[in-house]
């Protein structure tokens, strides 16, 4: 593989991480407060949040430009977890805006002097 490339992959795969610090950290609160789960499930929210944090400091550099990318990788995540974790089938709409969030993300990662160098 050619250095872009493994960049590319890299910064991708590290915005899924904290898309998933981040799901994680407001969908254990959610257990808690709306599905009356164990009041010890705030102990790996904030575990969730602390390393939700940590990852963003990994990130090429903390600017709107990343965190456009970001967003667009998160809410791709938020749709699998959706379908994967909550168990609800995708709408063609949902997967027509996923498939588009992911395009604009990979343009913001892969341009010219943009966050891959």
């Amino acid at each position: 593989m050619d250095m872009p490339l493994i960049k590319f992959l890299t910064t991708v795969f590290l915005f899924v991480l904290t898309a998933i610090a981040e799901i994680l950290g407001c969908y254990f609160p959610y257990l808690i407060l709306n599905q009356g789960r164990s009041y010890w499930l705030w102990i790996p929210t904030a575990l969730s949040l602390a390393i939700f944090v940590w990852l963003l400091t990994l990130h090429p550099a903390a600017s709107g430009r990343i965190y456009a990318a970001y967003g667009g990788i998160y809410i791709f995540t938020a749709l699998m977890w959706l379908r994967y974790v909550d168990q609800v089938m995708l709408s063609r709409w949902d997967v027509l805006g996923g498939i588009i969030v992911l395009a604009g993300a990979a343009i913001i990662i892969m341009q010219p002097q943009g966050l891959i160098r």
